[in-house]
């Protein structure tokens, strides 16, 4: 049993009450890891540092050059890494080692981005209506960030908290999720050699409640920024009321993969299989509404069937297995329950709709199912897990309907030919993001996010730096006249 500890003031501290909770290998189903519980008393102090450190300390004299020096420094920490750190999240996960491994040094290129993004922040002169006055704008950083993240993709997820948070001046407490948080523990020992100061990211661990709450609620932090499931983010909204944070949202979504009768087929296959059965459908981006022609359907469902009961499910760490177990039980009865709802309600199983024999009881099979009306509960209703419902479709106006009838709008997927088709669809369709003839690509340049119940705000790109600042107004008067009195009338 491995004992870990939270990075609170550059300092890895047990919690104060000793408390802690086990972490589980979903492969394997045995507890490898033990974490602390954070006490209320702990995410204050957390977040106490952290302000102490945005305002006092050394990260607050620092340039913004400076600033991106200590970013690039932990960029390349994440790359030299990323071996080490993919094998702890995929033990602690379950997601396929050559996932974690790739996806950790891909993340280096974020914050290399965000790094390159710190000394680009700047302000404006505005051409004011006074002749005598010069005004002017700076961004200045907002102060304490509440970042909490879910146990899938979370050195991703952070990173595009962390990166834009510390290029604009900030300091960070985040919350690991207690699915899974060695992975962003032993990130945190990267902080230090990159040269931050003391008490600029703290990370901290534990459940909603405490932890969760006593963090988002507080009154020193400026700004939450939260990804995770609409269920908590009701709780987060109620919390910022006591604090007014400032907060962005990416709460996952239904995502529809639209296909249609002209698409490359192999290609849309290939998309299907990336955008619901890479990570074990445990993705934000989860592409788990096909939405297709019917006169392709029946063709490319066959194909697709005929990859999914061929796929390799086993050891996550083993590079020829192409599945790896769901992360917890929550995942698996939930789903189980919604696959008979759905049969209950007349879908059709195509393939899947069971538990796969493997190393735990957490490995289900790839399962799709055919659903004769979009009523189906399962139509509308995340998974989290590789189970793919379909609909079918005769018009392109038909399609877009089905793609919009949803109270989700984080992701969509588009495969055709024609790209006249494909540049309407994309302006139809309500999401975040539309990918036109690929699925889940990602970059630190491009904006990310959602709408409706997946939530606002927007992160990576750009502007997400500049939303973690806030414009400070100055006004200079020029004139060499004394000012006139205010109580005289002119």
């Amino acid at each position: 049993m491995k004992n870990y500890k939270m990075l609170i003031a550059g300092e890895w501290v047990s919690a104060s009450d000793n408390g802690s909770f086990t972490s589980m290998d979903p492969s394997t189903g045995n507890a490898w890891a033990r974490i602390p519980e954070a006490t209320a008393a702990d995410v204050d102090r957390a977040v106490k540092v952290a302000y102490h450190a945005c305002y006092d300390g050394p990260w607050s004299r620092m340039s913004a050059t400076e600033r991106g020096h200590c970013l690039r420094r932990l960029a390349d920490l994440l790359s030299e890494h990323s071996e080490s750190l993919g094998a702890t999240e995929t033990r602690d996960t379950g997601k396929m080692f050559k996932e974690t491994r790739w996806q950790a040094k891909y993340i280096s290129e974020f914050y290399h981005f965000f790094a390159g993004a710190a000394d680009k922040i700047n302000g404006e002169t505005l051409p004011i209506d006074k002749p005598e006055m010069f005004v002017f704008t700076n961004r200045e950083p907002l102060g304490v960030i509440a970042a909490v993240v879910p146990w899938n993709s979370q050195l991703f997820l952070s990173a595009v908290k962390i990166g834009p948070a510390l290029a604009a001046g900030n300091t960070v407490v985040l919350k690991a999720s207690e699915h899974a948080s060695a992975a962003m523990l032993e990130f945190g020992e990267l902080i230090t050699k990159a040269g931050i100061p003391d008490g600029v990211v703290n990370i901290v661990t534990g459940h909603g409640d405490p932890c969760g709450r006593v963090l988002t609620s507080h009154p020193l932090v400026a700004r939450v920024s939260f990804t995770g499931g609409p269920s908590s983010a009701r709780h987060v909204i109620g919390n910022t009321r006591e604090n007014f944070a400032e907060l962005s949202l990416e709460l996952g979504g239904k995502s529809p993969l639209i296909v249609f009768d002209d698409a490359d087929i192999e290609s849309a296959v290939n998309g299907a299989v990336s955008g619901i059965f890479a990570a074990s459908g445990q993705s934000c981006v989860a592409g788990s509404r096909l939405v297709i022609h019917e006169a392709i359907a029946d063709e490319f469902l066959q194909r697709l069937a005929q990859i999914a009961n061929q796929a390799k499910i086993g050891d996550p760490m083993a590079e020829e297995t192409e599945m790896g177990p769901l992360c917890t039980h929550g995942q698996l009865e939930n789903i189980e329950r919604e696959v008979a709802r759905a049969i209950e309600e007349g879908g059709r199983v195509i393939c899947g709709g069971e538990r796969a024999v493997a190393g735990s009881e957490l490995y289900y099979r790839p399962t799709i199912i055919d659903c004769p009306s979009p009523d189906l509960h399962i139509v509308d209703t995340e998974l989290f897990g590789p189970v793919l419902s379909v609909l079918r479709f005769k018009t392109e106006e038909e399609a877009l309907a089905l793609a919009n009838d949803t109270v989700h709008g984080l992701a969509a997927g588009i495969f055709t030919r024609d790209s006249a088709r494909a540049l309407r669809m994309s302006r139809g369709v309500r999401a975040g993001i539309v990918w036109v003839n690929t699925y889940r690509a990602v970059s630190p340049i491009a904006e990310f996010g959602g709408m409706k119940t997946s939530g606002y705000g927007r992160e990576s790109g750009f502007q997400a730096v500049y939303d973690y600042t806030r414009p400070k107004t100055v006004w200079m008067n020029t004139s060499s006249e004394p000012l006139g009195s205010q109580f005289v009338a002119r």
